[in-house]
C-alpha cells in the first residue's frame, strides 16, 4: 500500500526551477517532521531538506538558498521548491519522515537537470 506519493519531477535546463509535491497519509504525516531525500546515480539516498511540524526548516549546504521546503498540515502535503537547478541536483527525489521509516518509501519522482 503506497502511503507517500511524490510528483512534480521532470527534465529541466540548468538554472531552471521545479516544484515537487508529496501527498502523505494522515497517519504518516501527523505531527512528525518531514523531509525530502534524493538518490543520485551511484550514490546513497540522503536527506536534502527537512521541516518540523511547526515550520522550522533545515537544508544541506549544497542546496541552501536555492531550495525551499514547505508543508500544509491541513492537506498532509509537503513541497520542495527548487530554483537555480544544477546538473548535480539530478536524482530521484523522495519524501519521508525525519528520521525516515523504511516502510514508507515511495517510488519517488525523477528530477533531471541537463542542457
Amino acid at each position: 500500500q503506497v502511503q507517500l506519493v511524490e510528483s512534480g519531477g521532470g527534465l529541466v535546463q540548468p538554472g531552471g526551477s521545479l516544484r515537487l509535491s508529496c501527498a502523505a497519509s494522515e497517519s504518516i504525516f501527523s505531527t512528525y517532521a518531514m523531509g525530502w531525500y534524493r538518490q543520485a546515480p551511484g550514490k546513497e539516498r540522503a536527506l536534502v531538506a527537512s521541516i518540523t511540524d511547526d515550520g522550522s526548516t533545515s537544508y544541506i549546504t549544497s542546496v541552501k538558498g536555492r531550495f525551499t521546503i514547505s508543508r500544509d498540515n491541513a492537506k498532509n502535503e509537503v513541497y520542495l521548491q527548487m530554483n537555480s537547478l544544477k546538473p548535480e541536483d539530478t536524482a530521484v527525489y523522495y519524501c519521508n519522515r525525519v528520521p525516515p521509516r523504511s516502510i514508507y518509501w515511495g517510488q519517488g519522482t525523477q528530477v533531471t537537470v541537463s542542457s
